[in-house]
């Protein structure tokens, strides 16, 4: 299972697939190495036991096929030409048939791809999810108009060309996106079918994921990283944990069961929504989820004398922020995890940390990504 078609095709989606995985895990390893071990030690990477279709999120974009119809796929390296896609290596099997039932329902409700240059056609892109522990799936279809012609005849399409591929469909949402981006969802979306959500189950908690969470891809290594995250943290029972960055409340969520007190705070409102509804059905009464800027709730929680005995950050790839670091330094923590979805910034970071007085104890890299150049790695910093 090591080539792929696409990759003569300029697809530009998996760089490593022709390296042999051990290989692949030894660069990350070496890199992360390179970056963070004058920190700390750097302890083996974790790696998969099957490093394909690991993906349990597929985005497709529309494009003009033969004869009038439609196909999807990802854009070629560095371009905006749409290369179709049938099956990828990366994404899970389940995803590849229900993506070849949406093209199947729109090709007979005649729908026609956007054209970005011209501005004219209905289909942009289609976003996919399966929750693997559940086995429910979402398909949201991007529109560039408001109205979806034919959408009660769209559904019932969709449903049987999913039947005939034996997969199925948990919930449709039209999602509208107006606007000329490269940003995939629009603001306006519509139910066609289903609760508009689906759920899935990591590290013991059930998670509703509707067409905006943000959810790591890989459920298989984010179990991992997060089990990493929260035994790096030594909680007893008795901490207040501030959970930075916090998404959907995934780590603070799987934290909460060891911890006196959860507080997560996350810039996105829709991802708060979906954490205090998350802690909610799960039946986590230990967990506060506010919607601010990491950086400035902290600065402010810090200044007012607010403490916190272990911090959890999960900033996005660009890094924390030197007022979010000096903030976490003056709340004087025990310890600090850092989940870090780029060593660079991490690197950056932790130089200050260290600065502060933290002393990072180890950094463990976690392949979240095979076939990519991208590694995760979980750090854990404390005082003396």
């Amino acid at each position: 299972m090591s080539d792929c078609k696409l990759r003569a095709k300029n697809c530009g989606g998996c760089p490593l697939l022709g390296l042999d995985y051990a290989a692949q895990l030894k660069q990350k390893e070496s890199a992360v190495r390179a970056l963070l071990g004058k920190y700390g030690p750097v302890h083996p990477i974790r790696g998969m036991d099957v490093p394909y279709r690991y993906r349990n999120k597929v985005i497709s974009t529309f494009a003009p096929a033969a004869g009038g119809k439609l196909t999807s796929g990802i854009y070629a390296a560095r371009t905006h030409k749409v290369l179709p896609v049938e099956s990828c290596l990366l994404e899970d099997e389940v995803l590849d048939k229900v993506l070849l039932a949406v093209r199947a329902a729109a090709n007979r409700c005649r729908y026609q791809p956007y054209n970005e240059d011209r501005g004219t056609g209905l289909l942009r892109h289609c976003l996919l999810r399966r929750g693997v522990a559940t086995g429910q799936v979402m398909v949201v279809l991007v529109t560039a108009q408001p109205v979806l012609p034919g959408a009660k005849n769209f559904v019932r399409y969709l449903l049987e060309e999913a039947e005939t591929r034996g997969v199925p469909v948990t919930t449709v949402v039209q999602n509208y996106n107006p606007r000329q981006t490269s940003v995939v969802l629009g603001e306006a979306e519509k139910v066609l079918y289903g609760k508009g959500f689906i759920l899935d189950t990591l590290c013991g908690k059930t998670y509703a994921l509707s067409p905006r969470s943000f959810y790591q891809v890989n459920p298989v290594q984010t179990a991992v990283l997060y089990g990493l995250a929260v035994d790096a943290a030594r909680l007893t029972g008795k901490e207040i944990v501030l959970d930075a960055y916090c998404g959907i409340g995934t780590i603070g969520l799987t934290a909460s069961g060891k911890a006196k007190q959860v507080v997560g705070v996350e810039l996105n409102r829709d991802a708060v929504r979906d954490a205090i509804g998350n802690a909610k059905h799960n039946g986590v009464k230990n967990a506060r989820f506010f919607a601010a800027d990491a950086t400035a709730w902290i600065q402010e929680a810090a200044e007012a004398g607010q403490r916190a005995d272990v911090i959890f950050m999960d900033p996005p790839r660009e890094g924390s922020t030197p007022r979010f670091l000096e903030s976490v330094a003056r709340m004087a923590p025990k310890r600090v995890v850092y989940v870090s979805c780029n060593p660079e910034t991490m690197a950056r970071d932790l130089a200050l940390l260290t600065q502060k007085g933290y002393r990072a104890e180890g950094f463990v890299p976690v392949d979240l990504f095979p076939q990519t150049s991208h590694c995760e790695v979980v750090g854990a910093l404390s005082r003396p």
